[in-house]
């Protein structure tokens, strides 16, 4: 007797009338790069699982992997029309994040978002980029140098579908006005039971505009799973080393046992709990969940559900809000 797959279930993304898994796949990771230990038939397997089981949402970008993340993400979708891909383009200037102050032009100046583009379609091995978003983001570059000309080129001659910018680290307001002037149709931000800020300005500007919401980095880069503790060491090279450096991991712990009692849960359903936190905020279209293997892929898609979590349960993990940086160098 053969098991019934679960139906995945579909949001709109804003007004851009895609209706998008409300688990996305994320993509940084299988990039192969930053994160170690990717190997590319485990991570090509993973995406197609996602995709079997009724996945079809993929976000990737340029900059993961120098492109490689890009070609395996194409790989894939090729074998399941209907899937959903999302990319980015890395800044010109190469600065990360956006200063304030610097000029749009010098980052996003059309002829390399168009250049861009073209070599990302290249390395996709596709006709159309369904969202295509800038990698950077500041509120400064609203009516800025020639950008949005080539979004509006892009878009008549159907090389890309939408237009969305994916925020900076920790800066949900820095998009606030993007989103009301009209010029996205998505944004992609870090949202999560640490990092609430998005709910302050962001979320409720994004659901009066219908602005399509992506969220990264739900489970604060492997925080909210558990998996992490004190002793957790990460691989060489690997730029955790870095987000976890100092005292942080031990730091972390007291935060996590305080989200189990409150909530009379174990360290096992805290990534399940994370996720559907977010997604449990009206204004959010889909999570984007790094998934290297199939184990991950079929634990995180049994979630998309639709359920959210209970309001009860929400209300109590405001209290959890926890405002730090830790893409900023740890002190040893």
């Amino acid at each position: 007797m053969t098991t019934p797959q679960p139906t995945i279930h579909v949001q709109n993304l804003g007004a851009t009338g895609l209706g998008v898994s409300e688990i996305g796949y994320g993509a940084w990771g299988i990039g192969a790069d930053m994160w170690k230990g990717a190997q590319d038939d485990e991570s090509l397997e993973a995406l197609r699982r996602y995709l079997a089981l009724g996945g079809n949402f993929i976000d990737t970008a340029m900059g993961y992997g120098d492109g490689h993340s890009e070609r395996l993400v194409g790989q894939a979708a090729r074998d399941y029309p209907g899937t959903i891909v999302a990319t980015k383009i890395s800044p010109k200037n190469g600065q990360w994040p956006a200063q304030p102050g610097v000029p749009a032009q010098e980052a996003f100046p059309a002829e390399h978002v168009i250049a861009m583009t073209e070599a990302s379609l290249e390395r996709l091995g596709l006709d159309r980029i369904d969202v295509q978003q800038f990698h950077v983001w500041n509120d400064s570059w609203l009516g800025q140098g020639d950008w949005q000309d080539a979004v509006t080129q892009l878009k008549k001659d159907g090389k890309i579908g939408h237009f969305g910018i994916s925020i900076n680290d920790h800066q949900p307001d820095n998009a606030v006005k993007a989103v009301e002037a009209g010029v996205v149709e998505t944004v992609q931000v870090i949202y999560n039971v640490f990092d609430q800020s998005p709910q302050d300005r962001l979320l409720d500007a994004c659901l009066a505009n219908g602005v399509g919401v992506i969220v990264r980095v739900a489970l604060d880069e492997g925080s909210l799973t558990g998996n992490i503790t004190a002793g957790t060491e990460f691989p060489e090279g690997d730029w955790r080393n870095r987000y976890f450096g100092g005292n942080r991991k031990a730091e972390l712990q007291p935060r996590l046992r305080a989200i189990e009692s409150d909530l009379g849960i174990n360290s096992s359903q805290l990534a399940e709990t994370s996720l559907r936190y977010v997604l449990s905020h009206r204004a959010v279209s889909t999570v984007i969940v790094g998934m290297r293997s199939v184990r991950n892929v079929e634990r995180n898609v049994a979630i998309a559900d639709g359920q959210g979590l209970p309001a009860d349960d929400v209300a109590r993990l405001y209290a959890h809000r926890w405002d730090r940086n830790w893409y900023n160098a740890a002190e040893e």
